[in-house]
């Protein structure tokens, strides 16, 4: 079975991103396991594009190719990508996102991660237009759809009136090697600290930093928290990269310089740095408006780091419902959740071994395992 591979999230703008981390994972899993079964992957390069699929080496069964439709964008989402894998007889193409309009005789299997443009957007009005076209395209036109959660697919049946049995529910994984209960080096963390101006115990978030992610209530819970509890003493740390319409955001973690307690925000930081950075953390806080999966939640519950989440699309699926959990829209309810959690040892205790337990069920290698099945079952070669 000739599987091409659409490597267009692998774009090097898009690369922290949850999208482009899960196209990596499964590349590194499907390189082990692609002369198997005859399987021969495709993964579309070009040398002209600023794309980090140009620096993944081949292996046997899985092989580079040359494409350079793929440096034109806009081509490449609408029509490129289906000519390429037509002109490399595919016997099915994979597209790890719905950044696609599936087109041509090659059966096309995309994940949906979610249906953000619609009920979130986070980027211009010309760029969600462009994505919910692409998106209501990869819904109604794709041969198979994987979805990453349960949540994400009754979106989509609920949204686009896809079949449930067009959809099939895989779970990501996470980087087990770095994201684990193994205790941090003490070193790195009092450095990290240090770089960051970080003296006291911290809470902790990591994400993009934008609307979706409901950083300004987290803000404002914060400073509630504080003003209600005048014994406690901790900074609010966000991590991650500045996004869609963030600087309302920026400037709620300004306007309370002076005051009692930080809100620190610490750009991108390296996976090895962020591990570290949630072992450091007395409580992570995770207030998502909507996610499709929230690969940082399951990282944190991964480090044993007691967790909580807001009651909010997928985070309780994927968590099993063993967290404590708040209306994302009450600062008041997400305060008490959080004072809870910081009081109570017990709870804390009982948030970190569930956390690891839960998380412990969620792996790439299972995760490409269970989409390769899918994609075989789409081919035009019969199923694998």
């Amino acid at each position: 079975m000739r599987i091409a591979f659409d490597s267009w999230v692998l774009s090097s703008r898009l690369r922290y991103q949850g999208t482009y981390v899960y196209a990596r994972s499964l590349i590194a899993q499907f390189k082990k396991v692609a002369t198997q079964k005859d399987n021969e992957f495709l993964l579309f390069t070009c040398p002209r594009a600023a794309n980090d699929a140009n620096s993944i080496e081949g292996a046997g069964g899985f092989e580079p190719l040359p494409s350079n439709w793929l440096r034109r964008d806009r081509i490449w989402r609408l029509a490129g990508a289906s000519f390429a894998a037509s002109r490399a007889r595919a016997d099915v193409m994979f597209s790890p996102t719905s950044s696609i309009f599936p087109w041509g005789s090659v059966p096309v299997v995309c994940t949906i991660h979610d249906v953000t443009p619609v009920v979130m957007p986070s980027h211009s009005r010309r760029v969600t237009m462009l994505q919910r076209t692409l998106l209501a395209a990869a819904a109604r036109r794709s041969r198979g759809i994987i979805a990453v959660s349960e949540c994400s697919r009754d979106d989509l049946m609920e949204r686009y009136g896809v079949s449930k049995d067009k959809i099939a529910v895989v779970y990501n994984g996470y980087d087990k090697t770095v994201f684990n209960a193994t205790p941090p080096d003490a070193a790195r963390l009092k450095a990290l600290c240090q770089r960051f101006g970080i003296i006291r115990p911290y809470l902790f978030h990591h994400g993009v930093i934008q609307p979706r992610k409901n950083l300004q209530r987290l803000i404002e819970a914060y400073r509630l928290l504080l003003a209600r509890s005048r014994d406690l003493d901790v900074d609010l740390v966000l991590a991650g990269p500045l996004g869609w319409q963030y600087a309302a955001i920026v400037n709620a973690a300004g306007d309370g310089a002076g005051s009692r307690g930080r809100v620190i925000l610490t750009g991108v930081l390296e996976t090895p740095d962020l591990a570290t950075m949630i072992h450091g953390a007395r409580l992570v806080v995770v207030p998502s408006l909507y996610e499709g999966f929230c690969l940082p939640m399951v990282e944190a519950m991964a480090c044993g780091t007691p967790t909580i989440a807001a009651n909010a699309s997928c985070l309780p699926e994927v968590s099993g419902g063993i967290l404590r959990y708040f209306n994302p829209l009450e600062i008041e309810d997400m305060a008490a959740c959080m004072l809870q959690a910081l009081e109570d040892a017990a709870l804390r205790d009982e948030l970190a071994r569930k956390g690891m337990e839960r998380a412990a069920r969620f792996d790439w290698e299972r995760c490409a395992m269970e989409t390769l099945h899918v994609i075989g079952q789409h081919a035009r070669n019969g199923s694998n």
